[in-house]
């Protein structure tokens, strides 16, 4: 494959994602039910129609969670919920410990919620 080949590759893949994906490094809490303890993960990249995360736990594919991501706004720390469904995961290794790279497609958003994570996919928040 030469290299124009491969750019038009690449951009057939671009254009494949409703939703542009933006880089970010945000903590979230999640749970698997309303009665589950609450675990910590992170959000590394996010689109308006699902998230990349990493977390230490275990969720199997078609899992369904209830998300809050964490962030400032102005000087205040605030956060928006979800409700996502995992699509994909893989395991990764850090050292010995396992971690868990999750493709999450969100399954329910409040219009707030909406609103807000509009407004960090728009200011491409790094933190």
């Amino acid at each position: 494959m030469d290299r124009e080949d491969s750019m038009e590759a690449a951009k057939d893949l671009r254009e494949k994602r409703k939703h542009p994906r933006v880089i970010m490094n945000l903590p979230l809490e999640y749970r698997v039910s309303d009665t589950s303890k609450r675990q910590a993960g992170m959000v590394i990249n996010a689109s308006e129609s699902g998230f990349l995360i990493h977390s230490i736990k275990d969720m199997p594919v078609g899992t369904r969670i209830n998300i809050a991501v964490l962030f400032l706004k102005g000087f205040e720390l605030t956060n928006f919920e979800v409700f996502a469904e995992v699509v994909w995961k893989d395991i990764q290794w850090e050292g010995n410990r396992e971690r868990y790279q999750v493709g999450l497609k969100f399954v329910n958003i409040q219009e707030e919620d909406h609103r807000k994570l509009k407004e960090l996919l728009e200011n491409g928040h790094e933190r």
